[in-house]
């Protein structure tokens, strides 16, 4: 039963993400390949969200790029129940919009299994330094550990580890 939830998420996601995108979403795309991303020095952010999107056989999604650098800062995977986490963490953080307030809500709802996960994510952004606002293009050539470190506190980043 919970396999079928999380197909039933993941649908929701793939329709949803087209049509916010193309309402909400009126900046520029990065214009980045995964390719350029890979070329960056091993400890940045670059590197990173480029390793990312191959081991996931992704490609950067244009306007919404920033939540592929959360997945990387913060190590959730892209599981339904870390897809809805990250949400959480997001909104911990002060991050506000249509989508997320869809993905909270109808996680919870149908997976609420996860609650307690959701909830621990949920003060690990709001103890966090703000980033949900960040342009995160310009800090791809940033290292990303001394980025993480501006973000969460070693004690947040341990925590994350563990989830």
């Amino acid at each position: 039963m919970k396999k079928l939830r999380k197909q039933l998420i993941n649908w929701l996601f793939a329709i949803s993400s087209k049509i916010y995108t193309r309402i909400y979403k009126n900046h520029k795309p990065w214009d980045i390949t995964k390719t350029e991303l890979l070329s960056c020095s091993k400890e940045s952010l670059g590197f990173n969200l480029g390793l990312f999107l191959d081991q996931n056989n992704f490609e950067l999604i244009p306007k919404v790029e920033r939540h592929d650098c959360y997945h990387v800062l913060t190590g959730y995977s892209t599981e339904v129940e870390d897809e809805i986490a990250l949400q959480y963490l997001s909104f911990g953080n002060g991050k506000r919009s249509p989508y997320l307030y869809g993905a909270v809500i109808l996680g919870t709802i149908i997976l609420p299994d996860y609650l307690t996960y959701y909830l621990k994510s949920y003060h690990i952004g709001k103890a966090a330094n703000v980033f949900h606002n960040l342009d995160f293009k310009p800090l791809l050539k940033t290292n990303m550990d001394a980025l993480r470190h501006v973000i969460f506190s070693t004690k947040q980043i341990q925590i994350i580890k563990n989830l």
